[in-house]
């Protein structure tokens, strides 16, 4: 692969991030550190894009982290079919031919989803998905991969999502699986989760956390308190930056 190769996130903020440990321990591990090097970019505006790229001629591929996974779409010259579904990116591709975007949080989170599903007596009959932001779209496309149908939670009604405030006891009850796309209980706001019923939780309820700092979020704790199974997105962020390399290495320009 190409000498001096540079890789990193956008976002902003990024101090809950740990992606740049995540790549940096993986370079090191790997015997790759000489060559490759994986740094934050906080951008207070995605249209700093086209600025962070002409700064840094050396880069090859790019995290998309909040609030950008759908901002970022119109400065990409290609899309992965799954960009062009659900509508939200997270990895970026540099080529020769311009930026292609990919989508690898739906990788994470079907193979994390998976394993929490297992540990379910009988399949959901409905999820809730809290949040309706870029991550909500990857959870989105892969619920209906499985086949489970879902509603949108969201603070405000709108024409695909219902409030937290209109949502009744019946649909809390029958909707097993509840996901937490938003940022709420992210570091350091640890105090914070999403508005819930969490007295309408029972044994039948799973919890998935997309928040991974801290591991063990309140959203979590509150749902093993009521004696749901949780997941938090810890094995999320491992899966989906693991298949982000596999797209970057690829690529002609990085061997």
């Amino acid at each position: 692969m190409r000498t001096g190769s540079l890789f990193g996130l956008i976002g902003y903020p990024l101090s809950h991030s740990f992606s740049k440990r995540y790549f940096t321990a993986k370079f090191a591990a790997e015997g790759l550190s000489d060559r490759f090097a994986y740094e934050l970019f906080p951008l207070t505006a995605v249209s700093e894009l086209p600025v962070l790229l002409q700064a840094y001629p050396q880069l090859r591929g790019l995290n998309v982290t909040l609030p950008y996974k759908s901002a970022v779409i119109p400065f990409l010259s290609s899309c992965a079919a799954e960009v062009d579904q659900m509508g939200a990116v997270n990895v970026i591709d540099i080529t020769s031919e311009g930026l292609r975007g990919y989508n690898t949080d739906v990788v994470g989170f079907e193979v994390s989803l998976r394993g929490l599903l297992q540990k379910a007596a009988a399949a959901p009959a409905q999820a809730l998905v809290l949040g309706s932001g870029g991550s909500s779209k990857a959870v989105c496309w892969v619920l209906q991969k499985l086949q489970i149908p879902y509603q949108l939670v969201s603070r405000q009604d709108s024409e695909t999502a219902i409030s937290y405030a209109a949502l009744d006891k019946d649909t809390f009850y029958n909707s097993q699986l509840i996901i937490n796309t938003t940022p709420l209980g992210m570091y350091p706001a640890v105090n914070d989760c999403p508005p819930i019923r969490y007295d309408w939780l029972t044994s039948d309820h799973l919890l998935f956390d997309l928040v991974y700092n801290p591991e063990d979020t309140l959203f979590l704790q509150r749902g093993r308190a009521a004696g749901a199974q949780v997941k938090g997105g810890l094995e999320m962020l491992y899966a989906q930056a693991e298949a982000a390399w596999q797209i970057w290495s690829a690529n002609s320009q990085t061997k």
